[in-house]
């Protein structure tokens, strides 16, 4: 075991840990393994982590299979592509890149034909970056309203990523709007219970806003090549 990557996790869980103590609320950290192989992630597994983040369906499908005798929980992190949706539902346990009426109608029909229920979070695009996909926070009300009428798919949160300049100059104004937007999601639909906010490089100011979700990759396993 690379004691280094241990320490690292080890920091993290810290972090989450305080912060968990303080929110008085259950903090998930999901491990973000995009162009990492499956010996790089059985031992972060052996240590306890058990939720992973996937962007590509062709490179996680691999890794799923291969790690199947193992309990994880796998989240889809990339874009959606229409006609890739059938297999998202059929091996992954979450969406978190959800950003249109069509699909989430979509993941609601794949799942109802093999019979599992599947959780998504609506992507917003807080900084209206024409880089990142999601919608703008104003259209979130409208998409969410679908969510009476899905039967296999349950709405659980927002997921974001906001702008790394902003995060560089502790600019924390989208972070507060994101967890007040949160905040009124909550009291408005019983489904909703997760705030997906926080990577490498700002996922200490998203705990103080609330996040419960927190999506780590570079941190842990350092800038992948591109």
């Amino acid at each position: 075991m690379n004691l280094d990557l241990e320490d690292r996790l080890r920091c993290i869980s810290d972090d989450v840990k305080l912060f968990s103590e303080k929110s008085d609320q259950n903090i998930k950290v999901i491990i973000v393994t995009k162009s990492q192989d499956v010996e790089s992630i059985r031992p972060i597994v052996n240590l306890g982590f058990n939720s992973f983040g996937e962007n590509y369906l062709q490179e996680a499908r691999v890794k799923i299979e291969q790690l199947k005798n193992y309990n994880l929980e796998w989240h889809f992190i990339g874009k959606i592509q229409s006609n890739k949706i059938k297999e998202i539902v059929k091996i992954f346990d979450w969406i978190q890149t959800v950003s249109s009426k069509k699909h989430l109608l979509a993941i609601d029909k794949f799942s109802s034909e093999i019979q599992k229920k599947m959780n998504v979070c609506i992507q917003i695009n807080i900084d209206e970056e024409n880089t990142k996909s999601g919608i703008l926070i104003s259209e979130l009300d409208n998409l969410m309203v679908l969510s009476k009428s899905l039967s296999y798919t349950n709405i659980r949160g927002i997921m974001a990523v906001p702008s790394k300049v902003n995060a560089l100059k502790e600019e924390k104004k989208s972070y507060r709007i994101l967890s007040e937007k949160f905040r009124q999601l909550c009291e408005s639909y019983n489904s909703v219970d997760t705030l997906s906010l926080g990577m490498s490089n700002d996922y200490k100011i998203a705990l103080e806003h609330n996040s419960n979700m927190i999506r780590i990759g570079t941190l842990i396993f350092g800038k992948r090549n591109k």
